[in-house]
């Protein structure tokens, strides 16, 4: 029992989905129609891009990254607007989880040599609100607009339409709030740069390539994969195992849930007539109970609105600290530092997070 409880706390979005998914197939028994629910190019993106970036942060890359561009910042400001940028624009290749996990605890470092920790809060919170934000330009930015992409078989160009414009606000509103930060001198010696593996670079530079390929419909997912995994037999075959399976399994548990839900027209027909030209609303709210991701996954097969539940879902990884599964990341990482005021830290989290998702849903609704 005790083991159970570590799991429902740690991988309570999945807890959840299983139970669904399992509650559903009493009212729809298993059948051969199961394997159509579940879709596998998704599946393999997300696999092969979680391996792609963590080889390329064992490489040393994003560790490199943020040497070059802090070192020469010479005010907290300064520095506070180089490290938001950090997560905001690494995040739309990288996604906004390995950008936080990557550029969070650097912040933590950073300012604890500068002397600066008053203002860590500040920072992490605009750090975790621009990842989420930054994360929606792109199809593989994070797991939602990967699906929601393949989904709706939108074209890059129709993908970026909808993001760009909110996206490009999110920018200017985000380095808007960095402005807070004090303009004081800073000072701080980096010491040696990381260490960076170019052979590995390369290799998983290619694979990225290789992912892209597959993201913009040039090259089959099956094609993507086998190439993948047969680059990681023969040059690190223990990274095959460093994928969030439990994200992996989510999926699964969501895609069984909602296919057996689309199976019954009663409760079809409900959610149909309830998204019914309020898809970007119950998107947003949804995220801030269930997070955007699985929301993505229950609401997409009850609406043929792309636009307004891609923006939906994306523009609702701000609010709650659930809203967003990466903002938990966050949240875990600064209260593990010395002196940790998590009150304050949910406090200033959720006025920013109020604050920019009423901005920009006003916008999203707008353009």
């Amino acid at each position: 029992m005790k083991h159970v409880l570590s799991f429902a706390k740690r991988e309570p979005i999945l807890l959840i989905s299983a139970l669904a998914a399992l509650a559903s197939c009493f009212f729809v028994p298993p059948d051969g129609a199961y394997l159509g629910y579940v879709d596998f190019r998704t599946l393999a993106l997300l696999y092969a891009l979680m391996l792609v970036v963590a080889g390329l942060r064992d490489a040393g890359a994003f560790a490199c990254l943020a040497h070059a561009s802090c070192r020469r910042a010479k005010s907290t400001r300064a520095m506070g607007v180089l490290l938001v940028a950090l997560s905001f624009f690494s995040s739309m290749l990288i996604t906004n989880d390995v950008a936080l996990l990557t550029f969070v605890p650097f912040a933590v470092v950073l300012l604890g040599m500068t002397g600066r920790r008053s203002d860590l809060i500040h920072i992490v919170v605009l750090q975790t609100v621009a990842a989420n934000l930054g994360s929606m330009l792109t199809p593989v930015g994070n797991p939602q607009n990967l699906y929601l992409y393949s989904r709706y078989e939108l074209s890059a160009g129709d993908f970026f339409r909808i993001t760009a414009p909110v996206w490009a606000l999110s920018l200017a509103l985000v380095l808007a709030l960095c402005l807070l930060l004090p303009n004081e001198k800073l000072e701080v010696f980096f010491g040696e740069e990381p260490e960076l593996d170019k052979k590995k670079l390369w290799v998983y530079l290619a694979l990225f390539a290789v992912c892209l390929l597959t993201v913009f419909r040039i090259l089959p997912w099956q094609a993507m994969l086998a190439l993948v995994v047969a680059a990681l037999l023969a040059f690190d075959r223990k990274l095959l195992l460093r994928a969030d399976f439990m994200l992996l399994l989510t999926f699964v548990a969501f895609f069984v849930f909602s296919g057996n839900l689309a199976r019954l027209p009663a409760v079809a027909e409900l959610l149909r007539r309830a998204l019914d030209g309020r898809e970007y609303l119950t998107a947003l709210l949804a995220s801030q109970v269930v997070s955007n991701v699985p929301a993505a996954l229950l609401l997409s097969g009850f609406t043929d609105n792309a636009r307004a539940l891609l923006l939906g879902v994306d523009v609702g990884g701000l609010g709650t600290p659930i809203a967003s599964l990466a903002s938990l990341i966050s949240l875990k990482l600064y209260s593990r530092t010395t002196d940790a005021h998590t009150g304050k830290y949910l406090a200033e989290f959720t006025l920013v997070n109020v604050v920019l998702l009423l901005a920009l849903s006003a916008a999203a609704l707008l353009l």
